[in-house]
């Protein structure tokens, strides 16, 4: 059994795995149509896809609709009581439970007010969530998005939880107008996406991270700061990925770009630049910070914490760097872009 991050390919390439649960929630569809009070999130605060999931439910208005809830930043035993199972992952505490270590029982890491524990299914990790649901393999990743009444997961690709939630609850939503898909530039986002954001920059770290060879290493970060630097020029020009509105790409880009220097310069060495030296960058992350939806949802602290103690081989003693990023409360200034 394997974990999220331990896929790479014969040249050491970091190589990540399709997501498999992918029903759409829509109201053609008989077995998952948009009902409030039916549906659930299982949330990381720490990864930049679940997070993005959780603010999109924070920016529509849809709290009192969709459950969620969130588990604690350091990955754990998945079946503590089994010894021939090494499994680690993403489990569930409480507020005020006991701190505990990294696997290799380094640390003491705290559970913070910002954990809710599962309480629609009782599980203890998102492991056990899949296993209840009939999936054995995994990887066991967040976001999940679950179903209560036929007790299943629906779906845990982030890119279609976003679109679902964007639009198949909006007779819910208390936003129901907010559209962060707006359908004149769709092709136009699509493109970016899939061309360069996305494999380069959103997945083009962890590239860099969980590499094994030195020539996946340096060809993920070759492609990176390319990538990076074409950003750069493109958002002096304009506010947003898009133009003028903010959208779904604009969100998936902030995730990882928030990350980049507090834990992604060091953690995934992805230090041939910093967030710092790209003025527009760092502009546009500030801007975006100032959504009040988007700063509510964000924690440095479980991002921090997550990375630098949940994968011992990057980490052994799991020492958490004093670094939190660039400020970003400082005026953004592209109000007028």
């Amino acid at each position: 059994m394997s974990t999220a991050v331990d896929h790479t390919d014969k040249s050491g390439a970091f190589k990540r795995k399709q997501s498999k649960h992918r029903n759409i929630i829509s109201k053609d569809n008989e077995k998952y149509p948009p009902e409030a009070g039916r549906y659930h999130l299982h949330i990381a605060l720490a990864c930049p896809w679940a997070n993005g999931a959780l603010a999109t439910l924070a920016l529509k208005g849809l709290e009192d609709a969709i459950s969620h809830s969130v588990v604690h930043p350091t990955w754990a035993k998945t079946r503590p009581g089994d010894d021939q199972d090494p499994h680690h992952g993403w489990v569930y505490k409480a507020p005020g439970d006991e701190p505990f270590p990294n696997s290799l029982g380094y640390g003491s890491f705290g559970c913070d007010d910002l954990l809710i524990p599962d309480e629609i299914t009782g599980a203890k990790s998102i492991r056990e969530v899949y296993n209840l649901c009939g999936d054995e393999v995994g990887p066991f990743t967040t976001p999940v998005l679950y179903d209560k009444k036929t007790k299943t997961i629906v779906n845990n690709e982030s890119t279609e939880i976003l679109k679902m939630l964007d639009s198949a609850f909006n007779d819910f939503a208390k936003k129901p107008d907010f559209d962060l898909h707006p359908a004149d530039i769709h092709d136009e986002l699509q493109k970016l996406n899939d061309e360069l954001v996305y494999p380069n920059v959103n997945n083009g770290v962890y590239r860099c991270g969980f590499a094994k060879s030195q020539e996946a290493y340096d060809n993920a970060v070759e492609k990176l700061f390319e990538s990076m630097e074409v950003l750069e020029e493109k958002l002096g020009k304009q506010r947003f990925m898009g133009g003028d509105k903010f959208t779904w790409l604009d969100l998936r880009l902030f995730m990882t770009l928030v990350r980049f220097d507090p834990v992604y310069i060091t953690y995934f060495k992805t230090n041939k630049k910093r967030l710092v030296d790209y003025p527009n960058l760092l502009g546009f992350v500030r801007d975006v910070y100032t959504i009040p939806e988007i700063k509510a949802n964000l924690s440095i602290d479980h991002i921090k914490t997550h990375y630098f103690t949940s994968n011992p081989a990057l980490n052994t003693y799991g020492i958490i760097p004093a670094y939190d990023g660039p400020d970003l409360e400082v005026p953004h200034g592209r109000e007028n872009l």
